[in-house]
């Protein structure tokens, strides 16, 4: 790898990295498996080098790969997924995102990818769209649906 390949990749994980992780977290549920994810995204980043539009398109084309190694790894995997709340707890500031984190990560892979998208993320619903490779109404259709669901579980708590 050139000098210049390597400077691109090492940008690319100081900028996107974290943000990449924890879409893999909360899509995932596990620490070891969204950093195995996370340097496959990175490896796949380096061989094939691609040239970007802007860095707009860039971080895009990373979150379109993350999101489908992620859902490879979940087709792969067949057993229940379990995350301890000490493990969960270390990336809430309050209590109180516990809770909605777990019940975020609680629901099915297709509703709370688009909601980490867009709550976390801050993606608008086309660009989502484009890294999920599903329609714009689609995602809002799995974004109301996830919320409904989320407001229901979270009101059975209270």
């Amino acid at each position: 790898m050139s000098g210049q390949q390597e400077a691109k990749v090492e940008s690319a994980i100081e900028q996107y990295g974290s943000s990449l992780f924890r879409m893999c977290f909360v899509i995932l549920r596990h620490e070891q498996d969204a950093q195995d994810v996370l340097q496959e995204a990175f490896i796949k980043y380096m061989q094939k080098a691609p040239e970007f539009r802007d860095e707009a398109h860039e971080k895009a084309w990373l979150f379109k790969i993350t999101a489908n190694l992620c859902k490879d790894l979940l087709r792969f995997k067949k057993r229940n997924q379990y995350v301890d709340m000490k493990e969960l707890e270390q990336y809430c500031k309050e209590p109180e995102e516990s809770e909605v984190l777990k019940e975020v990560m609680s629901l099915p892979a297709k509703y709370k990818m688009a909601i980490h998208l867009y709550y976390i993320e801050g993606y608008h619903t086309s660009e989502i769209a484009k890294i999920m490779q599903i329609s714009e109404s689609a995602v809002k259709k799995r974004m109301q649906r996830g919320r409904e669901m989320l407001k229901k579980r979270l009101e059975e708590l209270d």
